[in-house]
């Protein structure tokens, strides 16, 4: 049998050298049968992932997303994950650079002023001058930083391991307390899961301003909650845990936070760059070549 790669059609037409089929909601059985590659839809359902588990030829899942966590428990035995790394980059550290301005100056809260037709004017700070901290120093995080360069602030970049121009995790407990700005660019596992918890957030400097463009779960939300509920540090977040954020959580009316919900990498940006992705690990599969992003 040949190879066969189902592909969702929010993603658009890609050419491919091996057969493709488009799906939308429903998928045929056959279809499922003679799948070998499966593109999940972009934030789709969990229904969407568990056909996986119906498709027993699959040897190759390429996701649209950077994250990839939520996909490992319907991945069949011998089959290989591939992430969208490169893919999210621009739109991500766009809307980062957007929540660090937003908050930072008032934005938000002159929004909401608008519908009452009241006019405050105050000093509010500047990201110029200030030391902006990037944990995180994969494409994201470097899309960030070149994005925040023309600001005029002072940026340092944290990876796990120490490198030209990238701190170590290690030495984090000395730069918070520094930090005017801690942006989250980092992926969700097992060692950053609750990272930023109680003692993290009480290491940084009083009035810095928390971005987090990751994973909801790389923050302890009762930990922050009760910073945010002090006055004593802000937050920006375009992710939450939970996520979607219920509209009962108390997050929603502490002062200081501004929430997006999860905009990050779906903006007009995306579409062009998954197709290539897509189309890119097609030609490769075509020519028997390795594939690129593998992630499991």
């Amino acid at each position: 049998m040949t190879e066969m790669a189902l592909l969702p059609s929010g993603l658009g037409e890609v050419p491919s050298p091996i057969p493709v089929v488009v799906y939308g909601e429903d998928i045929s059985a056959d279809d499922l049968q003679r799948a070998t590659f499966f593109v999940p839809i972009y934030m789709g359902p969990e229904a969407n992932l568990a056909l996986m588990n119906r498709m027993p030829r699959l040897h190759t899942c390429q996701m649209l997303t950077a994250g990839f966590e939520n996909a490992l428990p319907h991945l069949p035995s011998g089959a290989r994950l591939y992430n969208a790394a490169g893919v999210h980059d621009a739109s991500t550290a766009e809307l980062a650079v957007g929540l660090i301005i937003a908050n930072l100056r008032g934005i938000d809260e002159a929004a909401r002023d608008m519908k009452l037709g009241m006019w405050r004017h105050r000093q509010l700070p500047a990201l110029a001058d200030k030391q902006v901290l990037i944990i995180g120093a994969g494409g994201v995080g470097e899309a960030i930083r070149r994005r925040l360069e023309p600001f005029e602030a002072e940026i340092i970049m944290v990876g796990r391991t120490a490198r030209a121009g990238v701190s170590a995790s290690s030495e984090l407990d000395a730069l918070l307390p520094l930090a005017d700005v801690v942006i989250l660019a980092i992926p969700l596992d097992d060692v950053t899961t609750g990272m930023v918890d109680a003692t993290f957030l009480g290491r940084m400097k009083d009035g810095a301003l928390l971005v987090n463009v990751a994973r909801g779960r790389v923050v302890r939300s009762d930990d922050l909650l009760a910073e945010l509920a002090s006055g004593r540090i802000r937050a920006s977040l375009d992710v939450t845990d939970p996520e979607p954020l219920p509209v009962e959580h108390p997050l929603w009316s502490v002062p200081g936070l501004l929430v997006t919900p999860h905009l990050g990498g779906n903006s007009s940006a995306f579409l062009p760059r998954a197709r290539r992705l897509v189309e890119g690990q097609l030609d490769r599969l075509g020519r028997g070549d390795p594939l690129i992003n593998q992630v499991s």
